[in-house]
């Protein structure tokens, strides 16, 4: 075999960099609008300190204890997966710069400039010295070093100006650091006169200002280079009994602050002195990823660039659309009582998903509320609505997971507050996240309580279900609402396994029954009977379902995956995995919805997950798969799948080379999925249209 396909699988934290990869390419990619690839560029830096926050703490943590873990790695140690990805990145970094800088360029032809210290006009003087004064200078956080008997704290949320004095009393040489404000917008727009628009980075507004900043200092030279540190974000939960879960978290939170270093990046042209001084002062060594970079960091502020009224350097918006069938303005309840219903955000408005919790807490036949919560929007809805039903009477009860991931305070938060309303809350099961997106309510009527709710593969947030695809299934299905019913009894009582007869459930189930529908795979294309599986999600890493595949793979099930992030699994290869092909969409809209397709001889099940295929997903969470019995929806999931499929313009391959190969286009003509499916669902609304005209 190939010296580089020794190994079965893709190591998973390379993997992931390809997927970072693959959206830095949507940033250096000249069809994309400019201000959508300025876009791109900041979800790739916040993905990268995720990314070092969370993985790359762990396998340094792995490595620094000697332990090879090449069992858990896919065959590569943690020592050589440090070095690797410390060099991938910088190699990804380098690239990042290069895009940043021909956007810049192409920004100047749409007469958009974005200016340093050095370009200010006279009129552009007037504006900033006013803006430091009355803007600026009250929020900096500026440190004199030297003399400090402990060096100060350096968050990994923000980035610093590491300071230089060169002072004209005997050239003493004293350091600082200021950190540069978040309160304010880091792109400062300009006044302007003319047709030309002119920004200027926060950064540089201090640069600017330096000798306001040390005017108490006898100094012949000054220089100020941006630094920003990562730290390990893993959360050591105390095991204190007397603490609630809400402390305990809060407290792990907080110690995030003080997390060992795991990744610094700095300004390539500062002083070697300089930067020495900071890595000795911050106890950073070789183990540690130090990583040389431009003039800016934190460029996930570019996620939120000012978009300037420039709407024609910006993606074309597209209004979300109705559900067929279903108003926004009568009865859902009374809808849904009759036939299933799916929503495909963002292709289709999340409102509906809100209006059922508004009407739920209004209703005076609801008496109870059953929900799991994993992220939230800012100011969200879906808590308005649930406060709403416990002020009305309703008894809500309210799984909230405090431990996801960057969200733990936030989630506090409302926790709090749900606390206060009288909602009955749940904090989950010891070693188990809970990551399940359901809902179920109880209504009275004709003196039965009869259920309704809703399982969704997305997060309940108004905010990211603009940009996330995720499918939600609102149902009557009395049968799946009672096994819904038992995983809230698990979460009260979760020593005992609950048997559920239609959903499929982790940790118990999840892992075995995917095993049994691959199974049931293997053996139609033995006896010669077509079969296919076609699944979607985000991450495929579990070594156990990759084998499984490639079993299926070598008895001639033809598999199709679309897999947005990860994929450990390797397509392709002869004698193990010819009958697999896997690709990647990376487009304006993050894929985020996981539809699993078992084609069953004819008698095609599909079925709707919170879960990938990921060991965490499988055996260390509590997820909900659910089954798909309307045709019509089945229909319709399927069609998305295979919409994904045609996809030639926003489609990579995946490949042991992780290359990122754009799919071939042929003299096919370009389909976009994303756009394809909007157009979908627009004709859909079109035929129910025409149909209401004919009646």
């Amino acid at each position: 075999m190939n010296k580089v396909l020794e190994y079965k699988y893709i190591d998973r934290e390379k993997s992931w960099l390809a997927f970072n990869a693959r959206v830095l390419q949507e940033a250096g990619d000249n069809s994309v609008p400019l201000l959508d690839r300025l876009r791109f560029l900041g979800i790739f830096s916040n993905n990268l300190d995720e990314f070092f926050r969370v993985r790359f703490a762990a396998i340094r943590r792995l490595s620094l204890t000697g332990i090879s873990g090449e069992k858990y790695l896919g065959g590569i140690s943690a020592q050589q997966l440090v070095k690797d990805i410390t060099e991938i990145v910088i190699q990804q970094q380098s690239e990042s710069l290069r895009i940043l800088n021909i956007i810049e360029s192409e920004l100047e032809t749409k007469n958009i400039f974005i200016i340093t210290e050095s370009d200010i006009t006279i009129e552009q003087e007037i504006f900033l010295k006013d803006f430091f004064i009355q803007k600026v200078s009250p929020e900096l956080v500026t440190i004199i070093l030297n003399d400090l008997a402990e060096f100060p704290v350096l968050k990994d949320t923000s980035g610093y100006l590491a300071i230089k004095l060169v002072m004209n009393k005997n050239s003493e040489v004293r350091y600082a650091v200021i950190e540069i404000p978040k309160t304010i917008n880091r792109f400062v727009v300009l006044p302007s006169n003319n047709e030309k628009q002119y920004i200027i980075l926060l950064d540089d507004v201090i640069r600017h200002n330096l000798s306001n900043i040390f005017n108490i200092f006898d100094y012949k030279s000054v220089s100020a280079h941006m630094i920003k540190i990562t730290r390990d974000a893993q959360l050591d939960i105390d095991s204190d009994l007397s603490k609630s879960m809400i402390e305990k978290i809060a407290l792990s939170v907080k110690d995030r602050r003080i997390g060992e270093p795991v990744r610094f990046i700095y300004d390539q042209l500062i002083e070697e002195d300089t930067l020495q001084f900071f890595l000795d002062k911050m106890k950073i060594v070789s183990t540690d990823s130090i990583i040389p970079g431009g003039r800016y960091h934190n460029r996930r502020d570019y996620m939120n660039f000012p978009n300037l009224g420039r709407y024609d350097l910006l993606y074309q918006t597209n209004d979300p659309l109705p559900i067929p069938g279903l108003s926004l303005e009568g009865s859902m309840l009374e809808k849904i009582s009759e036939k299933d219903y799916l929503l495909n955000a963002p292709y289709q408005s999340f409102s509906y998903l809100t209006k059922f919790l508004r009407e739920a807490a209004l209703d005076p036949k609801v008496v109870t509320i059953k929900i799991t919560l994993y992220r939230l929007a800012k100011n969200s809805q879906i808590i308005s609505s649930l406060i709403n039903a416990a002020k009305n009477g309703k008894k809500v009860t309210v799984q909230i997971e405090l431990q996801a991931r960057f969200d733990e305070t936030s989630n506090i938060s409302y926790a709090e507050q749900m606390q206060l309303e009288g909602i009955e809350l749940i904090f989950g099961i010891k070693g188990l996240k809970v990551h399940s997106k359901i809902c179920v309510i109880e209504r009275y009527e004709n003196d039965k309580i009869k259920r309704y709710g809703f399982i969704s593969t997305g997060n309940f947030n108004e905010s990211t279900a603009k940009v996330y695809t995720d499918v939600t299934l609102f149902t009557s299905h009395q049968q799946i609402l009672k096994d819904i019913m038992r995983i809230f009894e698990f979460f009260d009582i979760n020593y005992r396994v609950h048997r559920y007869k239609h959903l499929i459930v982790s940790p118990h189930y999840t892992r075995t029954r995917f095993v049994k529908l691959i199974d049931r795979e293997i053996t139609h294309a033995l006896a010669g009977r077509k079969t296919h599986i076609k699944l979607k999600m985000n991450s495929l890493s579990d070594f156990e379902m990759i084998d499984k595949l490639y079993e299926a793979s070598r008895a001639g099930v033809k598999i199709q995956l679309e897999v947005r992030g990860i994929c450990s699994l390797i397509p392709g290869i002869p004698g193990m995995s010819d009958n697999i092909e896997a690709i990647s969409i990376v487009d304006n809209y993050l894929e985020h919805s996981r539809i699993y397709i078992f084609g069953n001889a004819g008698q095609t099940e599909v079925y709707i997950s919170s879960a990938d295929f990921m060991t965490r997903n499988l055996d260390g969470r509590v997820e909900v798969t659910c089954p798909i019995y309307d045709q019509g929806i089945k229909n319709e999931l399927i069609d998305n799948f295979d919409i994904g499929w045609k996809g030639n313009v926003k489609a990579r391959f995946h490949s042991y080379k992780l290359d990122n190969k754009y799919r071939y286009r042929n003299h096919n003509p370009i389909f976009r999925a994303q756009l394809e499916t909007y157009k979908y669902y627009q004709n859909k609304l079109q035929a129910e249209s025409q149909i209401k005209a004919k009646v």
